[in-house]
This record gives C-alpha cells, sequence and structure tokens, in this order.
C-alpha cells in the first residue's frame, strides 16, 4: 500500500553547473517533453486501475524543474492526478518550482487543481553566487516570484545552499535573513556538493573557482541552525527547518519507512512486504530486495536524520533482528554522535556533520546479522 507518490519532470531550461541529477536541457516547445507527458499519463493512468493510488496521502512534483514542464502541460498533469487521486485525503502537494519559470497564473491553475505547498528552489540571494551556480534566476526575481505565489499557497517551503565558491559568513548571513524576510513556512539548508564531471567540478580543478572548505562549510551549517532555530524554525531533519506544524510529511514518510511510488524516469519506489522485508526500485529497473534485517537497520539510521532520533521502544524492537544494535548505539553515544534524554538516542551537531560515518554504523548492523 503506497501511501506517497513522487512524479518525477526531469527537465529544466538549463543545468545548473552543480547538478548531478538525471535532468536535461530542454527549449520550452521542446517535442520531447509531449512525448514525456503522454508516457506520464499512461503510467498514472496504470497504477490508478491497479489500485496502487487508493491510499495516497502526500504527493510531490520534482524535477528538475516541474514548472518549466510548461504551463499547458504541467496543468493537464495535475488535472489527470486529480482524477486519478481522492484529493481530500492527500495532506500534502507539493510542486517544485523555480523563480525563473513560475509565474502567478500557472500557481493559480496548480492551486486550483490541488496543489497546496511550493518548493521553490532559491539556492542563495547573492547574484554573484547565484552565477557561480548556474542558476537563471537573480534575487530579486526569486523574492518578488514568492511574494506573488503568496496570493495563493499559504505553505512555501525555500531551499538554500552553503559552502559556493566566494561565500563568506557575510554573505551566508545575508541569504539567511532575506530568507526570513519571506517568511515561509520551510527552509531547506544544503551543503554544496561537487560532484565529478559537473562544471562545477571541472571549474574548480582548473582554479578558475577556489575549492569548497568544508570546515568553513560546516559553519555555515551551524550558523543556519542558530539563526533558523531563533526565528521560530527548529531543525527537525539534518537539512530541514519549519515552522511548527510545517514539517514535510512526504519527506517524513521517507524518513519513517513508509511505502511510497515513482513515476517517470529516474523516480524510485519502495515497497514494504508482510515479511517485513523490503524492495526498492528505479523505475524501469529490477527490484532490489532487503532482508528483514537490512529493513531495520535502514529504519534506524533513517530516523537518525531527524531531530526526535530513536526510541528506546525501536531500538529495542530492532534488536531482535539486530543483536547488537544497543552496542553500536552506547558506541555512538560515546563518540559524540548521539545522545541518549527521555528514552531516546537523538543524534547530535557532530553527528549531523559526520553523517556518513553515523550512518555507515548503523547500516553495518544489518551486514553482522
Amino acid at each position: 500500500m503506497y501511501e506517497l507518490l513522487y512524479i518525477h519532470l526531469p527537465f529544466c531550461r538549463q543545468r545548473c553547473a552543480y547538478c548531478n541529477f538525471v535532468t536535461e536541457a530542454v527549449p520550452e516547445d521542446d517535442p520531447h517533453m509531449d512525448a514525456y507527458l503522454e508516457r506520464l499519463m499512461r503510467d498514472i493512468r496504470a497504477a490508478a486501475h491497479a489500485g496502487e493510488l487508493e491510499h495516497i496521502r502526500t504527493m510531490y512534483l520534482g524535477g528538475g524543474t516541474p514548472t518549466h514542464f510548461g504551463h499547458a502541460r504541467l496543468v493537464e498533469l495535475a488535472y489527470l492526478l486529480s482524477l486519478s487521486i481522492r484529493l481530500e485525503q492527500v495532506e500534502e502537494y507539493t510542486v517544485e518550482a523555480n523563480p525563473d519559470s513560475l509565474t502567478p497564473a500557472l500557481a493559480k491553475d496548480l492551486y486550483a487543481l490541488g496543489a497546496n505547498r511550493l518548493s521553490v528552489g532559491v539556492q542563495s540571494f547573492v547574484d554573484s553566487e547565484l552565477a557561480v551556480l548556474g542558476r537563471l534566476h537573480t534575487a530579486d526575481q526569486a523574492a518578488q516570484t514568492i511574494r506573488e505565489s503568496r496570493t495563493r499557497f499559504e505553505n512555501l517551503s525555500l531551499d538554500l545552499i552553503c559552502g559556493i565558491p566566494g561565500q563568506t559568513e557575510t554573505s551566508w548571513q545575508y541569504s539567511l535573513e532575506q530568507a526570513l524576510s519571506l517568511e515561509p513556512e520551510h527552509l531547506s539548508i544544503y551543503p554544496l556538493q561537487v560532484d565529478h564531471g559537473t562544471p562545477l567540478a571541472q571549474a574548480i580543478n582548473s582554479g578558475a573557482l577556489s575549492a569548497v572548505d568544508e570546515d568553513s562549510q560546516a559553519e555555515m551549517l551551524e550558523q543556519a541552525a542558530r539563526v533558523l532555530g531563533a526565528q521560530g524554525y527548529p531543525r527537525y531533519e539534518v537539512a530541514s527547518y519549519a515552522r511548527p506544524g510545517y514539517e514535510s510529511r512526504h519527506n517524513t514518510g521517507y524518513w519513517t519507512g513508509v511505502s511510497y511510488l515513482g513515476i517517470g524516469t529516474g523516480a524510485a519506489s519502495m515497497r514494504n512486504t508482510l515479511e517485513g522485508t523490503r524492495e526498492r526500485w528505479l523505475c524501469g529497473e529490477e527490484p532490489e530486495l532487503l532482508s528483514a534485517s537490512e529493513a531495520a537497520a535502514e529504519d534506524l539510521f533513517l530516523a537518525l536524520r531527524m531531530s526526535r532520533g530513536v526510541s528506546n521502544t525501536q531500538l529495542k524492537e530492532a534488536s531482535t533482528l539486530l543483536p547488537q544494535a544497543l552496542n553500536v548505539f552506547e558506541e555512538l553515544q560515546s563518540l559524540g554522535l548521539v545522545v541518549q534524554t527521555n528514552q531516546r538516542y537523538l543524534p547530535t551537531e557532530k553527528g549531523w556533520l559526520l553523517g556518513n560515518e553515523l550512518y555507515a554504523r548503523v547500516w553495518a548492523l544489518a551486514e553482522g546479522s
């Protein structure tokens, strides 16, 4: 039974300099997008006919840049979704948007067809930093788009990136303050990741741009936690901050092991079985089967992405499949990666900054079970 639905729209006007996702840059009139829409609609109808959309409670249209898909195409897609899913039971329906392609008219139509949340890719409120990232909008454009979206949407999320070459503590503080001045309900804060083969990596390797300073980036992440927390946006996940009550229900579903269905190129799906095992697959590929022990370990390290962490009860239940779980969590506590309080193991700031080490130690439980 799927509760989350993700629709992938892998098209952009231009690929960002840091992008390593499954996307392609195409013009607005590219017929490839028409053909893609037809395939999406066929797959959505098939999923509805198979009963796979009956229990959907959150929806997310991501990319790419969904708002670059074109007004008419996106409205046609949203209309089909409104016919295929019981929108009255959908708690959260998010559409990703970029400031250069979200218009007031499109926002109005998406809202009319059931969308109730926008996630706007701002990344920075400093134009020189946007240029480094290869973004097509300006800071003023982003602010204007967000203000215009307020006429329809009361739930807005903004993305910001820290660790951009040339970014300083002062400019990062400015971006945080500008974001807060727009009063979003949710903020996602991401450290810049430089992936091999991207234009950004090539510019850094050639010496045209300075390399990302990981220490400075870590300080910026801590700075964001202080600033946003003080302004009423507590951190509820490693990269996510929200006003109370506006935590992303869709993303929280991923982190708490809820079954999800992905439709479209590059979309991922996951299904829990009655036997306690778990199937995962990318669209068009064969499923990967996780054993019950692997599923239990995955649930533990995903829970450590969240500020509420792992309860003693959850850890005790997981220990039936993972006998060394308690020992590993005590070791994580001794390393300062988690802290135990109120019958829960909570990730520390150090644990979040050293997330790869934290998650690897927990995942290793499945290998030893």
